[in-house]
């Protein structure tokens, strides 16, 4: 694949119990096209994915939330998972570096449950977005145009519902950084 997004920084945003498919799997995608991927989270050092139900393996943080400038950064990708998202509305300082992206006009990518943090920071209203089916109500509650769709873009925003739909979000988000 060429190297489309060479010079291109993108933030993963993550806490504890990440659905490990839908980091690995875009960062991937994202650095085989070139583009510096990061590893933002509230914790210091690693942090932990599910997989299969289980905990699984641990990844290194590459800067703690409170650290973390969303000027540094062309884009965002939300995985999801239960409790990620979950953790991550929480914080007050990851609602904020959210936001920012969304302020700033950047691309935004969430899949699954990482929808959950577009809720909290208060952009999904008069989106149109897809996400894991348990979480529709909230979207649509949030004033969110909920569609069961394996990816939908709107705007700059990327969203997909599932880990089966990572090819297709994959190649959407990687759009989406290209054309910033």
């Amino acid at each position: 694949m060429a190297k489309s997004l060479e010079g291109k920084r993108v933030a993963v945003l993550v806490a504890h119990g990440f659905e490990k498919s839908e980091l690995a799997s875009p960062k991937q995608a994202l650095e085989d096209a070139g583009a510096e991927v990061h590893i933002i989270s509230p914790e210091r050092g690693t942090v932990r994915s599910w997989y299969k139900g289980d905990w699984d393996e641990k990844w290194p943080v590459d800067v703690r939330v409170a650290d973390a400038n969303p000027g540094d950064y062309d884009a965002l990708v939300l995985p999801g998972g239960v409790m990620n998202p979950d953790k991550l509305r929480q914080m007050p300082e990851a609602v904020e570096f959210v936001r920012v992206f969304f302020e700033a006009d950047k691309p935004v990518a969430a899949i699954c449950h990482g929808q959950v943090s577009l809720v909290e920071a208060g952009v999904a209203s008069g989106r149109r977005m897809t996400s894991y089916k348990a979480i529709h109500t909230d979207l649509e509650n949030a004033g969110a145009e909920w569609v069961d769709e394996e990816v939908v873009v709107d705007g700059k925003l990327v969203t997909s519902r599932h880990p089966g739909d990572l090819e297709a979000f994959n190649r959407e988000l990687i759009k989406a950084v290209y054309n910033g």
